[in-house]
């Protein structure tokens, strides 16, 4: 192994991304290096580039979506080895906080982001603790596998934690973007029925369909509702997902819940929550629930899917690039060119 690596570099500061030549990371007590297969673009990534998230460092290797081979164990880690196909946890608990002093690790009040407070997987390289890695099957593409951390995890555990959507639900999900996408396939999987997708963007309401939407309609259609009350026979959405972070979308969420209705707020933005009006959500007792990432044990069961062919996320990789070639594939997905689910970075 040389002792050099290439990787991606931003400066927070400047918003400048740039391509170097820096030592390849040496594994410490708990941690393991990683040689990244894939790591992905996430929309994340964007907004710390963009600076709508703030920065915890001031350059810092961007990436968080990630699949790789283990090549060199450090102090103390049980249980893994060189060769090893795994996905590193996207983030590391503090280990000081309450819930970490009691072992609620993926509870941890100030939960360390990787891409932003350590160095990502836009690399060669990427050292991860062992403590949160995910063993990839053997027949499990690693492509695929890339996707687990964040862009299927994330929707998978809005999906069965703070949704709890089970068999028979009616479940609508506003926008059908990345998350969004996924959100249809794993409420489908989840046992939702019917499934409605929502956006403004026909391409993507024609790919929710193939992926599994029982319906398709356009969020600014005036007879949106007419649409949705003869889709689920009059008795509208058990559960409503808001993808897209903004207050009309969650707001249309709201309004077309049915009694005792859950609307969960996937997607971030710097904007306020509108609810609509407090007659209506209070008389129908209808719930607002905000959501963030997963538990390190969804990526394993997402992973245990995948080899069972349970779940097939081959339509989810839009495009593969370079490492040498990320910003190609940051400007591709700021562009939104060909709507896509998720572009891959291969070191």
């Amino acid at each position: 192994m040389t002792t050099t690596m290439l990787a991606e570099r931003l400066d927070t500061r400047a918003r400048k991304v740039r391509l170097e030549e820096i030592p390849i990371p040496e594994p410490g007590p708990g941690e393991v290096l990683v040689k990244v297969a894939y790591c992905g673009i996430c929309q994340s990534d964007l907004s710390l580039i963009q600076g709508h998230l703030p920065a915890s460092r001031d350059v810092v290797t961007q990436g968080h979506e990630a699949s790789g081979v283990i090549v060199r164990t450090g102090p103390g880690v049980i249980g893994w080895a060189e060769g090893d196909r795994v996905i590193p946890s996207a983030g590391r608990p503090c280990g000081r906080c309450r819930a970490c002093r009691r072992g609620a690790f993926t509870d941890c009040y100030d939960l360390q982001l990787m891409a932003f407070a350590y160095d990502g997987a836009w690399a060669e390289y990427h050292v991860a603790q062992a403590l949160g890695l995910t063993r990839v099957p053997d027949n499990v593409d690693m492509a695929q596998a890339a996707l687990l951390a964040d862009a299927v995890s994330t929707p998978f555990a809005a999906v069965v934690r703070t949704a709890q959507v089970h068999a028979g639900n009616a479940v609508g999900i506003w926008g059908v973007g990345g998350v969004g996408t996924h959100l249809v396939q794993l409420a489908r999987l989840a046992g939702g029925v019917p499934i409605i997708a929502v956006d403004l963007n026909d391409a993507a309401l024609e790919r929710a369909r193939r992926l599994g939407a029982d319906h398709t309609f356009r969020a600014d259609d005036p007879d949106l509702g007419a649409k949705i009350t003869e889709a689920t026979g009059g008795r509208m959405i058990d559960v409503a997902f808001d993808a897209v972070g903004l207050p009309q979308t969650v707001r249309q969420c709201i309004a077309y819940l049915d009694t005792n209705g859950r609307a969960v707020s996937v997607g971030l933005s710097e904007q306020d929550i509108d609810a609509g009006p407090f007659l209506d959500f209070n008389l129908h007792r209808k719930q607002l629930r905000g959501h963030l990432g997963y538990k390190s044990q969804d990526i394993g069961m997402l992973a245990e899917l995948l080899s069972y062919g349970r779940l097939d996320l081959s339509g989810s990789i839009s495009q593969v690039v370079a490492l040498a070639d990320v910003e190609e594939g940051i400007a591709a997905l700021a562009e939104k060119r060909g709507n896509p689910i998720r572009i891959l970075v291969q070191p």
